[in-house]
């Protein structure tokens, strides 16, 4: 898939069909993961896949706004090293390149933060040196997404040379 094509179609989804998606397209969502760019190429990130049935639904147990993961085919829980500069921005870095790998096969993705960190931690194993960030749930979408994106207009966040100037036509020419 085009990757603009891919950015512009993508929503996030919570909703998924039963079918089960390939042990290759989790894998190639992993390796997206892992050949994503990172402050100083540190790497720190960490990555949990869960896809085992009891497992999602302890993920979702241990969820505050994250329910709808149990219906997920695979979830996987992000974490960082709050010690890296920039840590913040490589986790959103990681979980686009997953959420648009995934999508480039079809399948869809949504992402919630709301936990209880001390469930979390417990049930996964989570060492306390790494910091949570997200968690993805993955899955072939309930519905047909149909990529309509209800966005602002460019010209209302987007300036020219200074904040608040406005677009002119010899700006894209």
């Amino acid at each position: 898939m085009d990757t603009f094509k891919a950015i512009s179609t993508k929503l996030d989804v919570r909703e998924f069909k039963s079918q089960r998606v390939p042990g290759d397209i989790k894998r190639k969502v992993l390796e997206a993961a892992r050949l994503t760019g990172s402050a100083m190429n540190r790497q720190e990130w960490r990555f949990v896949l869960i896809q085992d049935r009891a497992d999602l639904k302890k993920l979702a147990a241990d969820s505050r706004t994250g329910k709808w993961v149990e219906g997920a085919d695979f979830a996987i829980i992000i974490l960082v090293d709050p010690k890296v500069f920039a840590h913040m921005i490589d986790a959103g870095r990681v979980l686009q390149d997953m959420e648009l790998a995934a999508w480039n096969f079809g399948v869809a993705s949504g992402i919630y933060m709301g936990v209880d960190e001390g469930a979390l931690r417990k049930d996964f194993a989570i060492p306390e040196a790494l910091m949570f960030t997200a968690v993805l749930g993955f899955g072939y979408p309930k519905r047909k997404i149909l990529g309509k994106k209800d966005r602002k207009p460019l010209e209302e966040i987007a300036f020219s040379e200074k904040f608040g100037q406005k677009f002119t036509a010899k700006d894209f020419s």
